[in-house]
């Protein structure tokens, strides 16, 4: 059922967007020793400011028995010097291996508020502050730290704020700090086992899947761009502290080229470990765009 429901979002959405302006077609996949995910998405530009589409994602991860299927409609919406970025999402329900614990699904929302700072086109500069809130309710189950836990609906808020600037044509910079919030309560909370990825709510300079509860989150990336030949490299950093695990160091690595006029390259390492280095994985990253 959720493969058809997959299939027919994809198709529908695809269809619509035959009559569009411009489409950005992309296909992902990113692999590591304890997941492989992919992802498949289609943004339509429907007029000079909106933006609209869908992406579908399917994640095997080792600790779940079932693949993981989840879809997002992302919207952008342009008023010039401000940008509204909006992301509803949902999980679809995937059976526990353990009979006592309730099925995990998830759903919710991110928006990104984009303030233009800076727009100066003879010299190709800008400078855009960003504002996020985010939005989940995870259906799953709670383990507390006295060994006791239950099945609950989870609620959580993220808060972002970031900076993108660019210099001389040739230099990028992005900046941003998150912070999470929970409504049910987070006190003696041990972990929470559900299917969402935490990155639905903010990305964070990973390309990792992650499940465990984040306290906050502060990464930066910086881009070398040639933009005569259409390619960048980039160097990535976050580091982030958990309720439900201990700090984490990530550093990524990536190539952005030029393919054929139409279609561009992402390629990517990413490197994760805790502080005490006990926990390290090492994900791939690559990523095609067609632009038609």
């Amino acid at each position: 059922m959720k493969k058809i429901t997959l299939f027919f979002t994809l198709l529908l959405l695809s269809s619509a967007a035959l009559q569009a302006r411009t489409v950005d077609v992309s296909a992902a996949y990113i692999g590591a020793s304890h997941f492989d995910q992919a992802r498949v998405s289609a943004v339509a530009a429907w007029s000079l400011n909106v933006l609209a589409g869908v992406e579908a994602k399917y994640v095997k991860e080792n600790a779940f028995k079932d693949p993981v299927y989840s879809v997002n409609l992302p919207i952008e919406l342009d008023f010039g010097y401000l940008k509204l970025d909006l992301k509803p999402f949902y999980y679809f329900k995937n059976k526990s291996q353990n009979e006592s614990f309730q099925d995990s699904s998830a759903y919710g929302v991110s928006t990104r508020l984009i303030m233009t700072l800076e727009d100066d086109t003879v010299n190709d500069l800008y400078t855009h502050a960003y504002l996020g809130a985010s939005f989940a309710r995870q259906k799953g189950t709670l383990s507390y730290a006295d060994g006791t836990w239950s099945n609950e609906d989870y609620s959580q808020f993220a808060y972002t704020l970031g900076l993108t600037k660019n210099f001389f044509r040739r230099f990028g910079f992005e900046a941003a700090g998150t912070v999470f919030q929970y409504p049910n309560g987070i006190e003696g909370v041990k972990s929470f086992r559900g299917i969402m990825d935490q990155q639905e709510l903010a990305p964070t300079q990973t390309y990792d899947v992650v499940h465990d509860l984040g306290k906050y989150a502060l990464g930066a990336r910086m881009t070398w761009m040639w933009p005569d030949s259409r390619s960048s490299l980039y160097l990535g950093y976050r580091y982030g502290e958990f309720y439900t695990a201990d700090p984490e160091n990530s550093f990524m690595a990536g190539n952005t080229f030029a393919i054929t006029r139409d279609i561009h390259a992402d390629l990517a390492y990413n490197h994760v470990r805790t502080v005490h280095n006990d926990n390290k994985r090492d994900i791939l990253y690559v990523r095609l765009v067609g632009s038609f």
